[in-house]
């Protein structure tokens, strides 16, 4: 037997065993490693998901509470919101795709493909993930990317004229730093699912959710049918109680007190 014909004899599911510690992280890099292959995502989103890794690790690997004070207004954002859009990139198509279709349709926000690395091929697959998800509509693909987002000169500055371009609230995740500037000087507010604390990203944006997004768009799915029965005026007094920049102080609090814990317990 060749090596090719090995390859596909056995699952990765297999060959882990059930009570590995790192069990859950080594199937996602596989889920990754395959969603490359089928060209949802770009080598370079392994980087960025290895950098989200390390900065998981030293959150410890669970939702905090200032990712949950940040899920909270940003639930009673995209509810109080008139266009809302959740922006997709490969690595978000690649782990979280049902979750995002279900955020959209509790939120009825509108879902939009928008990539760095920009093909239309991939812009297709993209989307086919998301209407396996069960998907009604997904923009940003091929001509519908008709707009540009002013003063922003890589591939993301091409977006739906139904989407991103006219959106209140936009959602993204991963780090996206030139672009969440330039929607902020739009005058959207920004929603940026980001583990790293210290990116531009995440200190640009409106609200910052510092926290995995295989954890945190579930929670947010969760909390927006929970908000849902919240009137107008206790969504806003949600989002005008929040402060971001005391969110990043505390997850860097947090970051600093644990280490400090750790290194105490060697």
């Amino acid at each position: 037997m060749d090596k090719a014909q090995d390859s596909k004899s056995w699952s990765i599911r297999d060959i882990i065993p059930e009570n590995h510690p790192r069990r859950e992280s080594l199937l996602i890099r596989e889920k990754l490693i395959e969603a490359m292959e089928k060209s949802i995502l770009v080598p370079q989103g392994l980087i960025a998901h290895g950098r989200g890794e390390c900065f998981d690790y030293l959150i410890g690997e669970k939702t905090q509470n200032f990712a949950e004070k940040a899920i909270e207004a940003a639930a009673a954002t995209l509810l109080l919101a008139k266009t809302p859009v959740i922006s997709i990139n490969g690595n978000m198509a690649a782990l979280v795709p049902e979750g995002l279709v279900r955020l959209a349709e509790e939120t009825n926000a509108k879902l939009e493909v928008n990539l760095f690395y920009r093909d239309e091929r991939r812009e297709k697959v993209i989307a086919e993930v998301l209407y396996k998800a069960n998907a009604k509509e997904v923009l940003g693909v091929g001509e519908d990317a008709s707009t540009v987002i002013p003063e922003l000169f890589s591939q993301r500055r091409r977006v739906s004229p139904k989407g991103i371009y006219i959106a209140d609230v936009v959602l993204l995740g991963l780090e996206d730093g030139d672009r969440t500037e330039a929607l902020v000087k739009m005058g959207k507010k920004v929603i940026a699912i980001d583990i790293n604390p210290l990116s531009r990203t995440s200190r640009t944006a409106t609200i910052t959710i510092v926290d995995n997004i295989i954890r945190a768009v579930p929670r947010l799915v969760e909390k927006a049918k929970e908000l849902k029965s919240k009137n107008k005026e206790e969504l806003e007094q949600i989002v005008l109680n929040y402060n971001n920049k005391n969110v990043l102080a505390e997850s860097l609090k947090f970051i600093a007190n644990r280490l400090t814990q750790l290194s105490l317990s060697l």
